[in-house]
């Protein structure tokens, strides 16, 4: 048999539904969707705060928003784009491994010299690459769920992801704070963590192959592509989108502002907010492991997904009610279990529902992954722009409006998930 033969007969047809995902398989997915994260979220929880603290730049503020928003700005382009590609490589290491390995490693590169870096010029350029990289990681790593778990253990799947997640919140806060004295090693710890997940992953990823003489051309007509899905041709996948950004829309509320609200609500000092926090952090972590397993083995056993994306959105929006009447500190800790909660379901069926209304999993599973990112990349920018206008009204400090408001987009996302139709 030629070498050509060989590769054709040994690829994956691209219209074959995945075959039951061995247990090995979800374990080894989970795990490196726990080091990617744990890769992003340390340095977002603290990380770069502390870095440039070190620096010392006049003024602190400033510099951390454009350090920020410089690499959200990049994430948010390399989700759909990443993905596109991915949809389209013909390697023999197959269509997602060569993307899962260039990522973690580049995002290793960047992580590193993110740590070392002496200015915040060289920070923002290492954080852009980190930031690139670990966003394409995200969007192959998510193609997986269409690619290779049929659709009976997606709940499951989406379930065993989003523990991984909250976990790797924990990890990153736990990291950055015992490794602060070692900038370096707090940067580069995680991408290593991250780079050794992907690895173990992509050596268990039975991957898909695409024959060369199936790959559409890849225009730069056909790139820009990668931003859009007609929401009037796939309303299903549009309304999805919408629900998806609302409830990163309440999350943001929530992570944006909560030093601040714990003095000026609570009378913390810093060093107290930041103990609350990672407290808070650790509660929302039981929660969302208890209720995301549970719900993940619900929502595949029943077949349904709407009814707890739903569900979700209410608890979520009860926390965030809770947040803004709270005066204590016993009701701080009660809010965050109800928003754990609500995550905790959310994460549990989102991505079984997302990769119910593709468009075309078959060829575009990637691109239009990356494209349903972007609505948790998003609020990542918005969240706090529209948080001074909500904080301002009243005099200042008024959390209970930007917290009411985060119930509110709670809600709208759970209304707008009853619009899709293509999944129950």
């Amino acid at each position: 048999m030629s070498t050509t033969d060989a590769y054709r007969k040994s690829r994956l047809s691209l219209r074959d539904e995945p075959r039951h995902a061995s247990p090995g398989f979800l374990a080894a997915l989970t795990l490196a969707h726990f080091g990617m994260w744990v890769a992003l979220l340390t340095p977002a929880i603290a990380a770069l705060q502390l870095k440039i603290n070190a620096i010392g730049p006049a003024d602190r503020e400033t510099s951390l928003s454009l350090v920020l928003g410089l690499g959200a700005v990049l994430g948010l382009l390399a989700n759909p784009v990443f993905g596109h590609l991915s949809d389209r490589t013909t390697a023999r290491l197959g269509m997602r491994r060569p993307w899962l390995i260039g990522g973690a490693t580049a995002a290793l590169g960047g992580l590193a010299l993110t740590g070392a870096a002496n200015s915040v010029v060289t920070l923002a350029i290492g954080w852009c690459v980190a930031s690139l990289a670990l966003n394409a990681l995200l969007a192959t790593m998510l193609a997986l769920l269409p690619d290779q778990v049929p659709a009976g253990q997606r709940g499951t799947a989406s379930a065993l992801m989003a523990v991984g997640q909250a976990l790797a919140a924990g990890a990153g806060a736990g990291i950055a704070n015992g490794l602060a004295g070692t900038p370096v090693a707090m940067f580069a710890v995680p991408g290593v963590i991250a780079l050794v997940t992907v690895l173990v992953l992509a050596a268990r990823l039975d991957d898909r192959r695409l024959d060369p003489a199936d790959r559409p051309p890849l225009a730069l007509r056909e790139l820009a592509r990668s931003f859009r899905v007609d929401p009037r041709r796939c309303p299903d996948f549009g309304w999805a989108w919408v629900s998806r950004f609302m409830i990163f829309m309440a999350i943001y509320s929530v992570l944006t502002y909560q030093v601040f609200y714990l003095d000026a609500r609570m009378g913390l000092t810093e060093q107290e907010a930041t103990r609350a926090i990672l407290t808070g952090v650790l509660v929302q972590i039981v929660a969302v492991v208890a209720s995301g397993n549970l719900v993940g083995w619900l929502s595949d056993r029943f077949g349904r997904r709407r009814i707890f994306v739903c569900v979700s959105a209410l608890i979520a929006a009860t926390g965030l009610l809770t947040l803004a009447v709270a005066w204590n500190m016993p009701q701080f800790y009660l809010a965050m279990v109800l928003t754990g909660l609500g995550q905790g379901t959310y994460f549990a069926v989102d991505l079984a529902l997302v990769t119910d209304v593709l468009p075309n999993r078959w060829a575009d599973a990637g691109k239009d992954l990356g494209v349903m990112n972007v609505a948790n990349t998003l609020p990542q920018s918005l969240a706090p722009a529209i948080a001074p206008p909500l904080l301002a009204i009243g005099g200042g400090g008024n959390y209970t409006m930007l917290f009411l408001t985060g119930a509110l987009f709670a809600l709208l996302s759970g209304l707008s998930v009853l619009r899709v139709k293509g999944a129950r």
